[in-house]
């Protein structure tokens, strides 16, 4: 199950990787057009045009996507702002009932906003919704992108909560230490 777990978790966040390549060769492209167009002009020939249509607002989704599929990935490698203050000044038992408190809640209210985005998703799907930009994009694909990055991490605070009942620590807290150790010495 724990290798399951790690794989779908990796998956989400190479998804979410392919996501920010794609704006990138996106704009790349509308710029290398605009320097084709600008250097036809100067030696007096007639502009290529070359325009992706919608280009914001594509990036835009690709964005959400991108930020939404990451989630999980990066809440287990212990990439998530975290304020350890609090934390830090309490035993580890206090901790311990701290941190299982704080990831059981965001579990739920995580699996409250995925059932959310999934029924908005739903709902996009079943009306055929499309977006009002030049390139008509159906809805339902952004918000399913939300929607499974949501799902990942909502499995990942139970995980977590599950292995702080279990182990005493979340799994990300060796990464942790091992960063702050990094940056004493």
């Amino acid at each position: 199950m724990r290798a399951a777990l790690d794989r779908f978790y990796r998956m989400t966040q190479w998804l979410s990787g392919l996501c920010l390549i794609s704006i990138g060769l996106l704009v790349l492209a509308q710029i290398l057009g605009r320097i084709l167009d600008s250097v036809l002009k100067l030696v007096g020939l007639q502009p290529a045009g070359l325009v992706i249509l919608s280009l914001s607002e594509i990036a835009g989704y690709l964005l959400a996507a991108a930020t939404f599929l990451a989630l999980a990935g990066t809440l287990k490698a212990g990439a998530h702002i975290r304020v350890t203050m609090l934390l830090g000044a309490v035993g580890d038992t206090r901790r311990r009932h701290f941190e299982i408190l704080a990831f059981a809640a965001t579990a739920a209210f995580c699996a409250y906003m995925t059932w959310y985005v999934s029924g908005l998703a739903y709902d996009s799907w079943r009306n055929n919704e499309i977006s009002p930009g030049l390139i008509p994009v159906p809805l339902v694909w952004p918000q399913a992108a939300m929607a499974a990055g949501l799902v990942a991490m909502t499995l990942a605070l139970v995980d977590e909560t599950i292995t702080v009942i279990t182990e005493g620590r979340p799994s990300f807290r060796a990464a942790e230490d091992a960063a702050t150790l990094g940056k004493e010495g």
